[in-house]
């Protein structure tokens, strides 16, 4: 998947759709599959990103890669009490309005009016906190302050970036990765959450899950959620069935700034835990050149010896993640050093100039050392710290853009504008490609979903004797399906 942040509107609708459709239910009233942050700020839950406290993802030990949320010596004493676990207060506490009241209220000299009620204790309530309760506040001392990413700028940074005449702020949506390292997965004792072998979704299985809780302290994006009401663990699931009938999740299908992207990978998967252990500053280079080219002829043969369908194969040849993440390396995995190896990609948004700063103040297009949002923060969130490959980004939509208007305003030399795509390391052929995806690809061109073929992999699970499934810390776990 690629959400492309420059043309994020911020309007929710993504967030909205997928809650009309999944989590509507007693016990995932607080829940938020999808949910769009500003940025800087605090997110959802609560400083989600900071690690020290919630103890997401995967540490590098020097011997290989560990959970740091659990292990086999914890799990049954976190069972009753984890340190890690975000709380009720992280998220918010749900309520709605007594709508009733607006009518039923007797006559008066006053408007009636509906007080909030707790979608948990039916006690009414003032609300504190919400999904998006920092929403377009980036300059807010209060939320966009206490952004975990601010870290990594220096005190005259982060100083400048609250100056009243530079504010600014960007949208980041989030979902689940359905990561390739995925931490949940392995933190699960009942073996509840798997990978699907055909298209990569990770799932829970709801009857094995026995409310362990370990994968929403694992999971470092939080985007794992425990039904209070049905004693359940909860997560996106890429809208499976929609994707096995040919459609794009609910909240693809309907974002108006058609920023996101869907399409198929193929990658070396003996190559997994090389890419999440790779040192931080190799982490994201890693992850892409572990990506194959799915219109080589020796991948196209080794994938059909993997048994991969041949129309799945067809649709990786015309895959805009693919474009996006490995051919014009624009689009970057968020916080790949939780090392769960991300599978949602994000294109970095451009942002205005700093406000005095010489010609990049009263020119249309400027560098992006001159951005307000530091060159660091943004490394911080999309490449593990890496300035250079958020910079060749940035640079690559600079240089398209300038392109574009020098052909359709015409106030911008051509030769100019060409010679800044070749410093972008752009031709003009790919310049006029990405404008083409950008602006003006249709559905078919955002989201290539092959056949599901899901009779085959249902066909591995007959036999369960030969196709036994481990739960997480290797402790045994029955085959799906044999009770």
């Amino acid at each position: 998947m690629v959400f492309h942040l420059d043309k994020c509107l911020g309007c929710h609708t993504c967030s909205v759709a997928c809650k009309n459709l999944w989590t509507d239910r007693r016990g995932a009233e607080y829940m938020w599959w999808n949910n769009v942050e500003t940025k800087p700020g605090s997110g959802f839950p609560t400083r989600w990103e900071d690690q020290d406290a919630y103890a997401g993802g995967w540490r590098a030990n020097g011997k290989g890669l560990e959970l740091r949320s659990t292990g086999k010596a914890r799990v049954v004493a976190n069972m009753f009490h984890h340190p890690h676990m975000p709380t009720l207060d992280d998220y918010y506490e749900p309520w709605t309005y007594e709508y009733e009241k607006l009518f039923t209220a007797p006559q008066g000299d006053d408007q009636p009016t509906a007080q909030a009620v707790s979608l948990i204790t039916g006690k009414k309530m003032t609300p504190q906190a919400g999904p998006n309760w920092d929403d377009d506040l980036g300059g807010s001392p209060v939320y966009a302050e206490n952004d975990p990413n601010l870290a990594a700028l220096e005190p005259e940074q982060r100083r400048q970036l609250f100056a009243i005449q530079r504010m600014v702020f960007f949208y980041l949506p989030r979902m689940c990765n359905h990561c390739l390292n995925p931490s949940c997965v392995a933190a699960c004792p009942s073996g509840a959450i798997y990978k699907r072998g055909e298209d990569g979704i990770v799932l829970i299985d709801q009857t094995r899950c026995r409310a362990w809780r370990s994968c929403v302290a694992a999971c470092p994006y939080k985007k794992t959620f425990y039904n209070w009401a049905a004693g359940k663990s909860e997560k996106c699931i890429l809208c499976f069935p929609r994707i096995e009938s040919g459609q794009p999740p609910a909240c693809f299908h309907s974002c108006p700034g058609r920023i996101r992207y869907l399409g198929v990978l193929l990658y070396d998967a003996d190559r997994i835990h090389e890419a999440a252990s790779a040192s931080p500053e190799t982490l994201v280079e890693t992850q892409r050149s572990m990506i194959l080219d799915p219109l080589d002829p020796e991948v196209i043969a080794r994938a059909e010896r993997g048994g991969i369908p041949t129309p799945t194969i067809e649709a990786a040849g015309r895959s805009p993640v693919y474009k996006f993440v490995k051919e014009w390396q624009m689009a970057l995995p968020l916080h790949a050093e939780f090392r769960t190896v991300p599978m949602l990609f994000y294109v970095p948004p451009l942002t205005p100039a700093v406000a005095g700063n010489g010609a990049a103040a009263h020119e249309l297009f400027h560098d992006a050392d001159s951005a307000r949002v530091p060159i660091k923060y943004l490394a911080s969130l999309f490449s593990a710290g890496d300035e250079a490959s958020v910079r060749y980004a940035l640079g690559k939509e600079l240089a398209v853009r300038q392109y574009r208007r020098s052909m359709t305003v015409g106030d911008i030399d051509r030769a100019s504008a060409e010679q800044l795509l070749e410093a972008a390391d752009c031709t003009v052929d790919e310049a006029d490609e990405i404008y083409r995806l950008t602006a003006l690809a249709t559905a078919n061109e955002r989201f290539v979903i092959p056949p599901a073929f899901r009779e085959e992999a249902v066909e591995m699970l007959q036999d369960p004797l030969e196709h036994k499934q481990s739960a997480g810390f290797g402790f045994l776990a029955r085959p799906r399906g044999q009770k």
